[in-house]
């Protein structure tokens, strides 16, 4: 059926329609899913000639691991990435909505996004919603000026700074960036701290695990993306092999019953041949 009545256009931004739905259900006794956070170790540092960004790789929903494997380096521009800390989701779409108006203006202007105009469009946007988006970012990044490093928290504050570190594991990695970060460090040397940082966050904080994801960004658009880097926390070999020889759990009883073959509903023997169990392999 068709309809003269004008389209409106969707409102920008989060949605909390569903708060009081949510809130009502959670009084008449349903428990809402817990929602996963990245319990993280993030952390960033400026080398000589631009910046790299590191991450663990666990995320976690409540006491609960969800993913071993999660991505929390996310692409922002062809010149900026942001490492992401807090609720997932706030994570994700934040970083997706703010990668999209940079695009626009980098189409706009005809010129590279600058790392400050990154800061200021998300810091804008976080302050907006009060910290009620579960955000916490540090973004880095090269333009024509130069290497930048920002820390952005839930609320929209920001902080310009030449290493940084965010999330559960904060204190430990915060400790290897204060002791091993000098001016003018060289690539290796910095993919190295920042490697040896999130290990830290790894060893000393159970919401961080898994691996060590890296980006490197230099001038011009020359990006690493570095997906599983280092592997910190690796599983462990084991040593003997559980095999053991027929017959050594003796059988305590045995007990056959015959099925009736009748035309009422119930058991059908296909066959009556015995067929041995395949032995699991356990090494």
């Amino acid at each position: 059926m068709a309809t003269i009545a004008p389209m409106e256009m969707p409102v920008q931004g989060f949605s909390f329609e569903n708060c009081k739905r949510n809130a009502f259900l959670a009084g008449s006794g349903f428990k809402a899913p817990k929602m996963t956070k990245t319990g993280t170790t993030i952390c960033a540092v400026v080398f000589k000639d631009g910046v790299v960004l590191g991450a663990d790789t666990r995320s976690t929903g409540g006491d609960m691991v969800a993913d071993k494997n999660c991505q929390k380096l996310h692409y922002v521009a062809p010149n900026i990435y942001c490492a992401g800390a807090g609720t997932a989701a706030d994570c994700d779409k934040t970083t997706s909505n703010i990668s999209s108006q940079l695009e626009l203006h980098r189409l706009n202007t005809g010129r590279q996004v600058p790392v400050c105009t990154a800061n200021r469009i998300v810091k804008q946007m976080l302050f907006r919603y009060q910290g009620y988006i579960g955000t916490y970012l540090i973004m880095g990044g090269v333009d024509k000026y130069g290497p930048h490093l920002y820390e952005i928290a839930a609320h929209g504050s920001t902080s310009k700074l030449p290493f940084a570190a965010m999330g559960s594991g904060t204190l430990p990695a915060m400790s290897v960036l204060e002791g091993g970060w000098k001016k003018d460090m060289e690539e290796a040397d910095a993919k190295q701290l920042v490697r040896d940082a999130i290990a830290a966050g790894i060893f000393n904080d159970m919401g961080s695990g898994s691996n060590v994801d890296l980006v490197v960004i230099k001038a011009n658009d020359n990006v690493q993306y570095l997906r599983g880097y280092d592997e910190a926390n690796q599983k462990g070999v084991r040593r003997q092999k559980y095999k053991y020889a027929k017959g050594t759990t003796a059988v305590l009883s045995e007990k056959v019953r015959n099925i009736s073959l009748t035309e009422k509903p119930g058991f059908t023997i296909i066959s009556e041949d015995v067929r041995p169990v395949e032995v699991m392999e356990t090494s």
